[in-house]
């Protein structure tokens, strides 16, 4: 009884007290004093800013319309100069941004696209209102490089990885001309397998343009890690790939004379299609369609150029280690002549079906002293080429450290998906 009369006690101690003095209701009447704020109010105007896309079937009055405007002046304007007919209104997509005044009408206009002859810069296309009258310029700015990471794990294909991955086709293929030496992306790849990389994309006033090099990269495949960090030294004009120690990772072949390729018939004695009977098959034959490019695996010399029996088209190269060279075969384009000096992964022909042919395809020689050998077996056990040079060191190792923080990165977001 006595907690209860405390509890009692303690909620009405809390309740207000009750007035003492009548209460009672008084009116005013009051001079409102806003002539100034209004006048100031009147004299005041504010800018909106709108982002929008044109579409291919845009005119002048719907683009604006859906930027929040209402300006036929901007629209006849936009309609009858050339330079903005042919920079906003076609087939393709471009981000616009209008600055809009208080009264819906157009004060800027921007845009932007790349020049296809300028990889560092882009084209901005400036639309301004001084006065009554519109003004317009074409201006070149330099794209801004930043960076995006990201990372995937083989189910099937490569190309279904990347894609599940959002990683642009310009980066894959960056991927895979990068560890070609290394890795067989087209037969060598296992379920389980996985890739991480940091690449650079380039940006327009804040637009993502398109992808730019691959920064570092690394392939885990059949258990065996590959890392790649693109480096450049001072005063050299353009950068390489290294391992982490700074090893150079590019070798001086590739292991395919094309960018996708199936062998159809190996090297060694086999029953020839056209002939009927056993002999000697001196090379690799690699199934493609006619036209598709066929690249020189190394640098060196074109010593041939032209028909040569049964082999039909035929290029010859002469590498670097003078006791190397390649042939490449049926083809049915050839686009070097002898005496050209070509560099790795150069076109140097197409895919065709001349000479002694079943059908398209490449055949491909490699070729020590002049004597045939397997290209798959001496592809296979190739020497790195020079490290990064003593002067480069220590700069490489502060850059490096931070491309393998990245690529460590990366490739928590494959293992954070997992879980």
């Amino acid at each position: 009884m006595l907690c209860g009369g405390g509890g009692a006690f303690a909620v009405a101690s809390l309740a207000p007290t009750a007035p003492t003095a009548p209460l009672r209701l008084v009116a005013e009447s009051v001079e409102p004093q806003l002539g100034a704020q209004t006048d100031i109010l009147d004299t005041h105007s504010f800018t909106l800013y709108r982002s929008e896309s044109t579409r291919s079937n845009d005119t002048p009055e719907a683009l604006l319309k859906r930027l929040g405007l209402a300006d036929p002046a901007a629209a006849a304007f936009l309609r009858k100069n050339e330079t903005t007919r042919q920079a906003l209104f076609g087939r393709f997509t471009r981000l616009v941004t209008a600055e809009a005044s208080d009264r819906q009408e157009l004060l800027k206009l921007q845009t932007h696209w790349l020049d296809k002859n300028d990889d560092e810069n882009f084209k901005r296309l400036v639309v301004e209102k001084a006065g009554d009258a519109f003004s317009v310029r074409v201006e070149t700015a330099p794209l801004v490089a930043n960076q995006r990471i990201a990372s995937g794990t083989i189910r099937g294909t490569l190309f279904a990885a990347t894609d599940e991955a959002n990683l642009p086709d310009s980066v894959t293929k960056q991927l895979t001309e990068i560890f070609e030496s290394n890795v067989d992306f087209h037969r060598g790849l296992r379920r389980g397998d996985r890739f991480s990389v940091v690449y650079e994309t380039l940006e327009a006033d804040g637009e993502t343009m398109r992808a730019g090099k691959i920064l570092s990269a690394e392939v885990v495949n059949r258990g065996r890690t590959h890392q790649a960090i693109w480096f450049k030294e001072q005063g050299a004009t353009k950068g390489a790939y290294y391992t982490p120690d700074g090893q150079s990772l590019r070798k001086a072949y590739l292991l395919s004379p094309m960018e996708v390729s199936r062998i159809t018939s190996g090297f060694g004695m086999r029953n020839h299609p056209v002939y009927g009977y056993s002999r000697e098959h001196n090379g690799v034959d690699y199934a493609a369609p006619t036209g598709t490019p066929v690249r020189t695996i190394g640098d060196g010399v074109v010593t041939f150029a032209g028909v040569q029996n049964g082999y039909g088209n035929v290029i010859q190269i002469r590498h670097r280690n003078a006791k190397d060279s390649t042939l490449y075969a049926h083809l049915s384009r050839i686009d070097v002549k002898v005496g050209d000096n070509v560099m790795q992964g150069e076109k140097i022909g197409a895919v065709g079906s001349t000479g002694v042919s079943t059908g398209p395809h490449l055949h491909f020689e490699f070729r020590i002293d002049n004597t045939p050998q397997d290209p798959t077996e001496v592809l296979a056990e190739q020497r790195e080429y020079v490290p990064v040079s003593p002067g480069g060191k220590a700069a490489f190792a502060k850059w490096s450290s931070g491309m393998k923080m990245q690529l460590t990165a990366a490739g928590e977001i494959t293992r954070s998906s997992f879980e």
